[in-house]
């Protein structure tokens, strides 16, 4: 049998589409918010107390914990505690706040940033909390594993009538600790469903968190809430609330606040009929000449209805009724063969798609629905999904969810539970750090640590491309089936953009900086191993020999590299980071585009250079014998 990657590659020479585990089709879709909520003032949210105020911009101090810095404008929520704010025991939600919306179903998305030491929380309905907290120096402390009280974690439910020491429950720490450091703005994806009732109130299916992203990494699946988590608002269960942002434990801003609600009725499949035709069809049959194996009724969209395993076609044709007009998007899934969608008369999925998505703007009323699965892939077995998502409606499966693919790929995952060392392409997206260009790094070697801070080195620049918090390596593209030779992080990434030479000549600080290693002579040396297997890279540069060491910082807070160049000329530069902003602090820190810190410890008594650079900015030092910084993330 043909494995998954073999089988697609067979399948695209075929023109044949297909979908991997289309019986989870439905797999939790990830967040596309769009409604803002305006922070000019505070006309979104219920009453504020004094601690909640509207900003230009917040910055936050390394070294000062719960101290948030703010400067006069617009477009940044921030709570800031009051000096002496009594607490309120008739209202101990008093410096919470609340928006004006109540929403059931939600997808919500936003930027936060934590202070040092802090602590805040997003209340779905203001009653299910995703925990806001300064958990970045977790690892150093010997907290690999995130607790319910960390960042992205969902906190935890108490019932004093529970025996002693179980009386906190049900709380669902994060996957993993991913995490920035206070100062910086972290992201946050939540796709909620809230809980169901009967017509006479009852509840019959409890909350969930479909998906929960923090910072890119999915921290969150399919998780389900039996009821209103520790310091909720209300502890009753509605299908209606606001969401609710806690600023009574510490300072916080938000910013970037969009969100979805789904309240719209679902489309329906009505008077579903079916004929099944044997044969393999490369293209749609006249189905008025040619006689079904097969025909009927059937409740549902389902592949169950062809009693033939391979080379078979199934047509569906039946009605649409569309409650809510607007635009719809369909993402067809066809194990091992082909398919097609028609909605009005419309053709929203072509046979032979490449995606096998589509989309249509669909009126309100009764609409033909005409829909054709030809399987041909014989090592597959038959499966047909159709997820549906419109105006106020999150996409959900309209279709029979038995069917499974059984050549689902099991993950190979890497774990750094000693330091670790893999050799591997290692593939960067489309970005502004990258030009709007994918680059894939050749020669790249990633270095795992159990301080669960990693690293990707690229040998042939001597360029540090990549930092992570988190799990470490999926080489899953690179070791299954004949592979592609790549693999990818698994924790949330700092990239660093498309690398270049670390170090090299200029003829003057403001000389553009190289694009390559053209006239520089570069020659990678390899690595020594310490005693722990963390290592050194050695290469040669514009006739400089240069060790490059890069450790883990303490308690997890990222990397510090330290070079030593010998004979250093007078015009040797390292380029420590590029991007749109970089701003200065005190105590040689500098600020990377709100994403992470650029630390100088010792360069020597060479005084850095912030300049402008097609159109970015770029942090220079002049380099001498020694040159030591840390970055920070």
């Amino acid at each position: 049998m043909l494995k998954p990657t073999t089988t697609a590659r067979f399948c695209w020479l075929l023109g044949i589409s297909w979908i991997v585990g289309v019986g989870l089709a439905l797999a939790q879709p990830a967040p596309t918010p769009g409604n803002p909520i305006q922070l000019n003032d505070l006309s979104a949210f219920k009453p504020a107390t004094p601690n909640w105020r509207i900003v230009g911009n917040v910055r936050a101090e390394l070294g000062k914990p719960n101290v948030l810095v703010t400067e006069k404008g617009t477009g940044i929520l921030a709570s800031i505690p009051l000096d002496k704010a009594p607490a309120d025991p008739k209202n101990p939600y008093k410096y919470n706040l609340f928006t004006t919306i109540e929403h059931g179903d939600l997808d919500l998305e936003l930027d936060y940033m934590m202070a040092s030491k802090s602590n805040s929380g997003v209340y779905l309905q203001g009653r299910y909390e995703i925990q806001l907290f300064d958990s970045w120096d977790n690892v150093g402390w010997g907290l690999q594993s995130p607790r319910t009280v960390d960042n992205g974690s969902i906190y935890e439910r108490s019932d004093a009538r529970r025996p002693e020491g179980q009386q906190n429950y049900d709380g669902h720490p994060a996957r993993q600790n991913a995490s920035r450091a206070p100062g910086l703005w972290q992201h946050l994806k939540i796709s909620f469903q809230a809980p169901r009732f009967n017509t006479n109130g009852q509840k019959t299916d409890n909350a969930r968190m479909i998906r929960v992203e923090l910072n890119g990494v999915v921290i969150h699946e399919d998780v389900e809430l039996s009821g209103p988590t520790l310091a909720a608002a209300f502890n009753d269960e509605k299908p209606m609330g606001p969401l609710m942002l806690q600023g009574d434990h510490g300072a916080v801003a938000f910013r970037n606040i969009r969100y979805t609600t789904y309240d719209k009725p679902r489309p329906e499949l009505l008077n579903l009929k079916y004929a099944v035709y044997k044969g393999k069809y490369e293209k749609e049959p006249e189905y008025d000449k040619t006689a079904p194996e097969s025909e009927g009724a059937s409740p549902k969209l389902s592949s169950s209805v062809s009693r033939i395993a391979n080379d078979f076609l199934i047509r569906y044709t039946g009605t649409f009724r569309v409650n809510e007009p607007g635009e719809y998007s369909f993402n067809l899934g066809v194990a091992g063969g082909n398919g097609m969608l028609k909605i009005n008369n419309q053709l929203v999925v072509p046979p032979n798609s490449s995606s096998n998505k589509g989309k249509a703007t669909l009126p309100k009323g009764d609409l033909p629905f005409e829909l054709f699965y030809a399987k041909s892939v014989g090592w597959f077995q038959p499966a047909l999904a159709l997820n549906v998502a419109g105006p106020g409606i999150r996409e959900y499966l309209i279709s029979d969810a038995a069917g499974t693919n059984s050549d689902d790929v099991d993950p190979i995952l890497i774990d750094a539970s000693t330091n670790t060392l893999l050799r591997s392409f290692m593939d960067l997206p489309a970005d502004k750090s990258t030009q709007g260009k994918p680059v894939r790094v050749t020669h790249a070697i990633s270095v795992g640590s159990p301080e669960q801070v990693h690293y990707t080195y690229d040998l042939d620049k001597g360029a540090v491309i990549q930092i992570w918090r988190g799990m470490f390596l999926d080489a899953t593209p690179m070791w299954h089936d004949r592979g592609d030779g790549s693999s990818r992080p698994l924790g949330m990434v700092q990239r660093m953009g498309t690398p270049v030479l670390f170090l090299t000549k200029l003829a003057s600080p403001q000389a553009a900086w190289p694009t390559d290693t053209t006239g520089s002579a570069y020659r990678p040396k390899g690595y020594v191993l310490d005693g722990s297997d963390r290592p050194t890279f050695r290469y040669q540069s514009n006739g400089h020999s240069i060790e490059d060491k890069i450790r883990v910082l303490e308690a997890g807070q990222g990397i510090r590299r330290e070079l030593t160049v010998s004979n250093p000329a007078s015009n040797l530069y390292a380029r420590l980071a590029s991007g749109s902003s970089i701003s200065p602090l005190d105590n040689g820190m500098y600020l990377i585009d709100d994403q992470e810190y650029v630390r100088i410890d010792d360069a020597g008594g060479a005084k850095p250079i912030v300049r402008e650079a097609g159109g970015q900015k770029e942090l220079l030092v002049p380099v001498k014998e020694k040159l030591t910084y840390s970055i920070l993330f």
